[in-house]
């Protein structure tokens, strides 16, 4: 009987073992194809030997060393290039261990710049429906995931949710992208001149929205008319980029397609690849410096904030990036793979919708394509796929809910940044013979 708390008690796992490039190896020699990075983390795949060569030699010098007492030489190079990539030199970064802490960091960071502006009231935080920023409590408030809500709504805040971008569904009949947008957007001026200007701190959407709804990027034009309406109404921008950062879109931060620029932007999973946990916070230095003149600090913090090692391997994953040119990759085998995966399903009975940016890829699926009718709930598909993918040595991250928060299913793909036209071959291959293996109706 095995003394671990797994994520499925009744769930039989097979032990990894290995992982070399884009693959993963179990301890009886199966190989699996990893085609989401696990959950869209592993950017540059397993066993980089730059990345681990630095881990290394950071450990040769110094593990740890708390960061009340002193800084570290890869915290501050990490958050060197961090702000260059931003754009704004005098931009502050404040290091964590995954994305639920770095959202929960941005929550902190808003009402206590809003404090420091003596604007007290302003405590509500907005957000999207079928968004997911995180499982601790105010991330998971943020989060517009029913069935990962359910459990602990009693212990959430109550705050205000307006509806995704999300054109497959939502976009009307002769209507375009942009008036599409247009509308969409204006759902968040109309709920913050309902609940009063003075009282909204900030609003928070993923840039493309990853877990819930499966790499869906909004329409164009949407995030720019979002920044006036924050703009206007003193809201500050906080956009989750922990999936869609880091380069998975093909550029490094996915709002540069955007034409914007955020107050705050979050990003983990890909910022260390998986070879270490990390995550972070990137906030305009207006933020900090209204902190600073009013407090002492940031009333926060954790035991690893600017954990050596972790940033050691942050900033060897983005040197590996930067040499080996790694974003024209992702772009160019991103096209790749979603036209071939669009030329596979065109007609599937199944395929509603594929989408995304980069490596960063979502396929929808119907149980009619016609009527876009989507999976229910009670069909338990994500797991199926999942085990099937596995079954056919691929993995891949299936979820639910997509379509309301219930019914619907996805399947999301965000593979190693270092993948190739045969390796997305590979992939779409394995996806087909895993969807023609399961019935959906």
């Amino acid at each position: 009987m095995a003394n671990v708390f797994y994520r499925e008690p009744t769930h039989t796992y097979p032990i990894a073992v290995r992982g070399e490039g884009v693959y993963l190896y179990d301890a009886s020699g199966k190989q699996y194809l990893d085609g989401s990075g696990g959950a869209a983390v592993s950017s540059l795949g397993h066993g980089n030997a730059t990345v681990i060569q630095a881990l290394k030699d950071q450990l040769d010098s110094l593990a740890f060393a708390h960061t009340t007492f002193f800084t570290n030489a890869p915290q501050e190079a990490l958050a060197a290039g961090l702000v260059s990539k931003f754009g704004e030199q005098d931009a502050k970064v404040y290091f964590l261990s995954g994305g639920s802490e770095a959202n929960e960091a941005a929550i902190k960071l808003a009402r206590q710049y809003w404090v420091a502006k003596g604007e007290e009231g302003k405590h509500l935080f907005l957000s999207r429906r079928q968004s997911y920023h995180g499982n601790t409590l105010g991330a998971l408030s943020l989060s517009g995931n029913p069935g990962r809500r359910e459990v602990f709504e009693p212990l959430l805040q109550d705050w205000p949710k307006i509806s995704p971008c999300y054109a497959y569904r939502f976009k009307q009949s002769g209507e375009s992208d942009v008036d599409y947008g247009l509308r969409c957007a204006a759902e968040l001026e109309t709920e913050i001149e309902r609940l009063g200007s003075d009282n909204v701190a900030a609003f928070f959407a993923e840039t493309v929205t990853g877990a819930t709804m499966g790499a869906l990027p909004a329409v164009e034009g949407y995030f720019r008319e979002i920044r006036e309406i924050c703009d206007r109404h003193r809201v500050l921008l906080i956009l989750d980029e922990v999936m869609s950062g880091c380069g998975r879109t093909g550029s490094y931060f996915a709002w540069e397609q955007e034409g914007i620029r955020p107050d705050i932007v979050t990003m983990a999973k890909g910022l260390g690849g998986g070879y270490q946990p990390i995550a972070a916070a990137l906030s305009r230095g207006f933020i900090q410096e209204a902190i600073v003149e009013r407090f002492a600090g940031f009333a926060h913090g954790h035991t690893y904030v600017g954990h050596p090692t972790a940033c050691a391997a942050g900033v060897a994953v983005a040197q590996v990036i930067e040499e080996r040119d790694l974003l024209s990759n992702v772009s160019q085998v991103g096209a790749y793979l979603r036209a071939a995966l669009e030329d596979t399903f065109s007609e599937h009975p199944y395929v509603g919708d594929i989408r995304g940016r980069g490596l960063f890829i979502g396929i929808e699926l119907v149980t009619d394509r016609a009527t876009r009718q989507p999976p229910r709930a009670e069909l338990g598909l994500p797991h199926i796929i999942r085990d099937l993918a596995m079954e056919n040595g691929l993995i891949c991250y299936p979820a639910g809910g997509t379509a309301d928060g219930r019914d619907g299913v996805h399947i999301l793909l965000a593979p190693p940044f270092i993948y190739t036209e045969a390796h997305a071959d590979e992939l779409v291959e394995k996806i087909a013979r895993t969807l023609t293996d399961i019935v959906v109706t």
